[in-house]
């Protein structure tokens, strides 16, 4: 069974991170939610308070996943003030195994250098940062990257996710079954 690490800071945009959530536990992933702060009830931007599994301090340091998903927001600012994230984001990438990043999230791979030659999308509100927006793409793959633009385009982000760690047949049979 695959292995997924969500991580939610305060002001986390709450479709980017519940849908994917969703979906890759239909599809039988173990999908962990961990919190960045103190508590594992984090309060979304839209007031949405989500109780995560654990705090990330309580996840092994340099435990990888076969996914890592950061999800978007406001929230994002606490990510980059936490080296922690620069330290997972990085760890994860260099173990090969997936990482993925919605609407500002990839920001976050940007300061960890990860964005270097790499085709990409984000939210239009970071294209001044990321000069290299793939602005026609809901969700872009490269490498072991894949990047998606916002909360419209969570269920193509959350599918392609099950399509990568999964296969295509269980991708499609997961959008039959909720008539995406």
């Amino acid at each position: 069974m695959p292995t997924v690490l969500i991580i939610l800071p305060e002001g986390f945009e709450e479709v980017e991170a519940i849908t994917p959530i969703d979906v890759l536990r239909r599809a039988g992933a173990e999908v962990t939610v961990a919190a960045l702060g103190e508590t594992t009830a984090v309060k979304g931007k839209h007031g949405i308070v989500v109780t995560a599994d654990r705090l990330l301090s309580a996840v092994p340091a340099g435990h990888t996943f076969d996914l890592l998903i950061l999800p978007g927001g406001p929230g994002v600012r606490k990510f980059r003030a936490d080296l922690r994230i620069t330290a997972i984001v990085r760890a994860q990438a260099t173990s090969g195994k997936w990482l993925a990043a919605i609407c500002a999230a990839p920001t976050v791979l940007n300061d960890a250098g990860l964005l270097k030659d790499k085709r990409y999308t984000a939210h239009p509100s970071t294209a001044d940062e990321l000069k290299n927006i793939l602005a026609d793409q809901r969700v872009v793959i490269d490498g072991n990257l894949i990047t998606s633009r916002g909360a419209g385009t969570s269920l193509d982000f959350g599918l392609t996710l099950v399509e990568k760690l999964f296969s295509p047949a269980k991708s499609a049979e997961i959008a039959k079954a909720i008539c995406a």
